[in-house]
């Protein structure tokens, strides 16, 4: 919601100060037009300080949190509440600013101070709502955009805040219609990246017609584009849902140019030598109990300190885990930038001197890419984060992404606007220090004592109909098998049960399970005796831990990156004939699987071995990334473009 600020009237009969005021405050008002905040907030401030009306102060307190000042306008806002203690709109900024900060908790305090007495126009509810989405209080928030709606049904921008919070509820199906309002009333250039969070969650209800349909008028939108335009857009959707890497790299592209359009980059930095260790930084929200975090783990523990210094970048919450502090004891520097501008977050990472900046989040919900788009290191690298292209090389503010021969193999290049770094077998780190698999029974987890027990722990996005359609294919051609799947949100087991019944499988046979902490999800992986992979996107932190749970994975292999993962993990453990590359010769493989107990057995026993090779070695993994990185600094230091860099 746009945020209507009070206009000053333009004195008739005014003293000098009032009409000195009143002329700073029309050319503060010009630059504010155009979006010059720095010099709008030192005009509207000099408006305050001859004539102390809160329009003016008001609007040095919105200018100064556009211009990324968010402490001087608390200050601001704080002396205007004095002033006056029903002024909404000041306890509305001050809300603005303390969320700038990462202060979400203050924020909601500071809206609820606000006097029963005074107004509460629909901005202030919307606020609220904001502050308390941030502080994870949900049903809080979705009252208070619902008393926002009451005052101003027709606000799209609330309409999606309010589906953003279902679908953090795990109510996806109620998520998507909110977000299909907000869509039909207009949403301007958020249109795009709507579009596709339609898509998401749609696929996550697993409503199969409708996230078609929304797919088709994406695709079509992202077609007529202008490619070199920016454009809001949301990548994830395309990576996982669309099988044409053009179109992919399309879509990161439109994204990587409007981040950059909304970023002051940094003086560049060139790579020097400089005599000491090289300095590496990990940028990531998700240094805490997350898929990210737990492939990395050991990696990070086994850098060589005598050769690199490592530093954390965390944007994320602490969420006071064993996780947590372990991630923080791997690191030589764990740096808490969360509440911090993009920009305040680059400028601390150039103070750091660092010489690679890893991304490790990528264009994923929480998004770090305004930082790496400042440009705070000489040589910056995507990996792990994202399943595809930064699309960002054209802006010339991500140099390499980091894949191996499988998922980024050289005459796939043209997918990438990167130059290819690739790793000598797997792309994806792993610890080899987590728990191994408790011995635990089918019947510990309510899943069938006998017949195959099909696994397919995906998130419910990557179940197409197409993928659910091969499944009970499968499930007609060995009648005693189950398919265990996960109960992913709210929709999903209804969901599935129904298209089972459909296709004229009993829904008995689908057995749900909840999601559990990590040590009891690898007891229960084990007990399954295939796992079906998805696509076009794969398993990928779930297929490593079937892997080590001494489950068979079974895929099949595309052209995009997210579709070659779950391949690159079984060429790593030696199984590539579980690599299949058509649905047919998928369902083919798992049903004679399925029939076939001592060969699964034999599976098991070849993956259980495999749990001390190169796939699970974090520490081999560490020195593999390390000589990686030095190839990439080493061409930096002797002014050579970054190009791309074969396996060793």
């Amino acid at each position: 919601m746009a945020l209507a600020l009070p206009q000053p009237n333009p004195p008739s009969s005014a003293s000098p100060a009032q009409q000195r005021a009143w002329r700073q405050w029309q050319s503060a008002q010009s630059r504010a037009e155009h979006e010059q905040w720095g010099e709008a907030a030192l005009g509207f401030e000099q408006a305050y300080a001859a004539h102390e009306s809160s329009a003016y102060g008001l609007a040095a307190a919105h200018a100064l949190i556009k211009a990324g000042r968010a402490d001087l306008a608390l200050r601001r806002t704080q002396a205007l509440r004095a002033r006056d203690a029903r002024l909404t709109l000041a306890y509305t900024l001050e809300s603005h600013a303390l969320m700038e900060r990462g202060q979400n908790e203050a924020a909601a305090t500071c809206l609820l101070a606000l006097p029963a007495e005074a107004p509460r126009a629909a901005v202030w509810w919307v606020s609220l709502g904001a502050a308390l989405q941030r502080c994870h209080r949900l049903d809080d928030a979705i009252a208070a955009y619902m008393q926002s709606l009451a005052l101003k049904m027709d606000d799209a921008t609330v309409h999606f805040r309010l589906g953003m919070c279902f679908k953090d509820k795990g109510m996806k199906a109620e998520a998507a219609e909110c977000v299909r309002t907000a869509l039909a009333l207009g949403l301007g250039s958020s249109e795009l990246a709507a579009r596709a969070q339609l898509v998401f969650l749609e696929r996550e209800a697993c409503r199969w017609s409708a996230a078609g349909e929304a797919l088709a008028t994406l695709r079509a939108a992202i077609a007529r584009a202008p490619a070199d335009r920016p454009a809001e857009t949301m990548p994830f959707p395309h990576a996982v849902f669309v099988a044409d890497p053009a179109e992919q790299l399309k879509v990161a592209r439109l994204y990587a140019l409007h981040v950059a359009s909304r970023v002051q980059p940094l003086p560049r930095r060139t790579a020097k030598a400089h005599g000491g260790r090289l300095r590496i930084a990990y940028l990531s929200a998700d240094f805490h109990q997350h898929a990210t975090a737990q492939l990395m783990i050991q990696m990070l523990e086994a850098h060589d300190r005598s050769r690199f210094e490592v530093t954390l970048l965390s944007a994320g919450p602490d969420d006071a885990s064993a996780m947590r502090a372990r991630l923080q004891a791997a690191s030589e520097h764990f740096v808490e930038l969360r509440g911090l501008t993009h920009a305040a977050m680059a400028q601390r990472i150039r103070e750091f001197g660092i010489d690679i900046l890893v991304d490790a989040k990528g264009a994923t919900y929480g998004t770090l890419m305004p930082v790496t788009a400042h440009r705070p290191a000489p040589l910056q690298v995507s990996w792990l984060g994202f399943p595809g292209t930064s699309g960002a090389a054209p802006m010339d503010y991500v140099d390499y992404f980091i894949g191996d021969p499988v998922t980024t193999p050289l005459d796939h290049a043209a997918h990438f606007s990167e130059k290819l770094a690739q790793m000598p077998l797997c792309y994806q780190p792993n610890d080899a220090k987590r728990a191994l698999p408790a011995p635990s029974r089918r019947a510990d987890w309510g899943a069938p004592e006998h017949g195959p027990l099909l696994a397919a722990f995906h998130q419910s996005y990557k179940i197409s109909a197409a993928v659910f359609d091969s499944w009970c294919r499968i499930l007609h051609a060995v009648p005693d098998a189950t398919l265990w799947l996960l109960r992913w949100n709210t929709n999903v087991q209804a969901v599935l049960e129904a298209a089972a019944r459909e296709r004229g499988v009993d829904p008995a046979r689908l057995a749900f399970v909840p999601m559990l902490p990590l040590e009891q999800h690898l007891s229960r992986l084990a007990c399954a005796d295939l796992y079906l992979d998805a696509w076009p996107c794969n398993a990928h932190t779930t297929a490593g831990e079937a892997l080590w749970a001494g489950v068979p994975v079974l895929t099949w292999m595309g052209e995009t990156f997210a579709q070659r993962v779950a391949p690159s993990l079984l060429n790593a453990v030696g199984l590539n004939e579980l690599v299949r590359t058509s649905v047919a010769d998928y369902e083919a493989e798992a049903i004679a699987l399925a029939q076939d107990a001592p060969r699964r057995a034999a599976l098991r026993e070849h993956l259980i071995a495999q749990r001390g090779g190169r796939l699970f070695d974090g520490e081999r993994f560490a020195r593999d990334i390390e000589a990686l990185y030095e190839r990439m600094w080493a061409r930096a230091v002797a002014g050579a473009p970054p190009e791309h860099l074969p396996a060793q």
